[in-house]
């Protein structure tokens, strides 16, 4: 694999002044020189839940930890603007992946219309997951309140914001828009043992219209498939090859 070229670009203009100073990292990697033609394409894929473009699945960002839904999607959206300005990107041809709870972003974003098609491995909803648990079902609205007092006291006594912001996550629905998506079309993979994340690509590819796919791949549980992609990366350089032709 060629190497990644590093890059940053700012976030759009925010109503928040804080993050109207914040440039977002990434790295660019360019198509291998014995790679088909796919001139103009450009795939955005995101990080894992509070991670960074570096990491591995046992390394997490430190030492903040933080995780806001509502900017992790405007971050996919720099991201489109970024690449749609570049001379070696058609507008029309940029997709998005996301893994674990970027698979929720990655959705979430898609009322960004110069996205084209849109893939997720391994997704995770952290507003749902806040609300009901990592298991399905297996929290309640009693334990969510109780971290809510937790957060709202964290607020109160230090504005460092160095704890994971349970509060940013409550409300927020992954794919509660996920019927917008179509007519642009929309892969969610998932993995036989995936069995606390798998209901989210289920739901994910239920509210969806068409073109719509959920492809359960024999094996994997939620974890294997961050680095174990042979199958998923082969399924994956089809849809896209196919959807941003």
């Amino acid at each position: 694999m060629p190497c990644p070229i590093n890059i940053s670009f700012p976030l759009p203009p925010s109503p928040h002044p804080q993050n109207n100073s914040i440039k977002l990292a990434a790295h660019i990697y360019h198509p291998a020189p014995n790679s088909p033609d796919c001139s103009g394409i450009a795939i955005i894929i995101c990080q894992l839940w509070i991670s960074i473009k570096e990491q591995s699945l046992t390394n997490y960002a430190r030492p903040r930890s933080l995780e806001d839904p509502v900017q992790r999607v405007e971050e996919i959206k720099s991201a489109v603007i970024y690449l749609t300005s570049r001379r070696d990107v058609k507008p029309e041809k940029v997709g998005v992946l996301g893994i674990c709870a970027s698979g929720g972003y990655a959705p979430r974003s898609s009322n960004d219309l110069p996205i084209k098609a849109i893939a997720t491995s391994a997704a995770a909803c952290v507003g749902t997951m806040a609300r009901r648990g990592f298991n399905k079902d297996s929290s309640s609205m009693e334990i969510l309140n109780t971290q809510l007092e937790a957060a709202a006291r964290d607020r109160a006594s230090d504005g460092t914001g160095e704890k994971v912001p349970i509060d940013l996550m409550a409300n927020f629905d992954t794919f509660a828009y996920n019927g917008m998506i179509g007519p642009r079309p929309l892969l969610m993979i998932t993995g036989t043992r995936a069995v606390t994340t798998m209901w989210y690509s289920e739901d994910g590819v239920v509210k969806a219209k068409e073109p719509k796919e959920l492809l359960v791949i024999e094996g994997p549980t939620h974890a294997d498939l961050y680095d174990h992609v042979d199958e998923a990366g082969a399924k994956l350089v089809e849809f896209f090859g196919k959807s941003l032709a």
